[in-house]
């Protein structure tokens, strides 16, 4: 196993054992994922939902190929935008204006349900973001743009849906500014004209977000070839499959 996982919850300071440095202690995976029963016509239903998470370019996309190719077993959901871009465009929507913003998200909270439920068929499911993002910035984005906004009031309904709709446990990738620049320039099939605006606006909101949910870890990709960066998620997901402490 390669790099260093970071585990938050909020019981204070301590150290885990081997392989892994923590800044907070971290209870055995099981104890942490909730399995959902689903009474379901045929039998009961079990499923865990999985999440990475992290900036542009870090490594999500590299992670995931390597589960797709080397554990089968493992449901790969990658983030599904088409629909909800095609509507936005249809309709004219600019988001940075505040009434299109809460209509364009009341569009991403609506896909992301129904993105989350296909993803309950499978035993185990690894998402490219999952509701979580969608949560984050809903609530982050006006704020990134200078904007004083009213967000979770007027979307209070949807966003109680979307809070249901949660991944079990997030793994945040992150990587310092200049290993991320240093990706993106390396990658020139993807354009991500949103990247420093991401990179500088989201991320210290987002490091800062995520660190106080007791259902995220965190692996510094720093140094990681792609193999390692892959081999390193991969045991992250078999740990929450089988129910190991890290």
């Amino acid at each position: 196993f390669y790099g260093q996982v970071y585990f938050f919850d909020s019981l204070g300071a301590g150290k885990l054992p081997a392989l892994f440095s923590s800044f907070l202690p971290f209870p055995p995976v099981h104890a942490m994922i909730e399995v959902r029963n689903e009474d379901q016509e045929g039998g009961d239903t079990m499923s865990i939902t999985l999440s990475l998470q992290g900036c542009m370019a870090v490594g999500k996309t590299t992670a995931l190929r390597y589960l797709e190719e080397n554990v089968p077993e493992v449901h790969i959901s990658c983030e599904s935008t088409a629909r909800v871009i095609a509507e936005v465009r249809r309709r004219g929507l600019n988001k940075n204006q505040y009434a299109d913003y809460l209509e364009i998200q009341r569009l991403w909270i609506e896909n992301e349900i129904e993105r989350w439920e296909l993803a309950r068929n499978w035993p185990c499911t690894v998402m490219d973001f999952g509701a979580e993002e969608i949560e984050f910035y809903t609530l982050h984005y006006p704020q990134s743009i200078g904007c004083d906004w009213a967000v979770e009031a007027p979307l209070a309904d949807a966003l109680a849906r979307l809070r249901a709709c949660m991944p079990d446990r997030i793994l945040f990738l992150d990587a310092s500014a200049e290993t991320l620049r240093r990706r993106k320039a390396g990658d020139a099939a993807r354009s991500r004209t949103f990247f420093e605006h991401h990179l500088n606006h989201f991320m210290p909101q987002k490091r800062k977000w995520f660190a106080e949910k007791p259902n995220t870890d965190f692996l510094c990709t720093d140094g990681m070839t792609p193999l390692q960066l892959g081999q390193s998620v991969r045991t992250w997901v078999d740990a929450c499959r089988f129910g190991q402490n890290l």
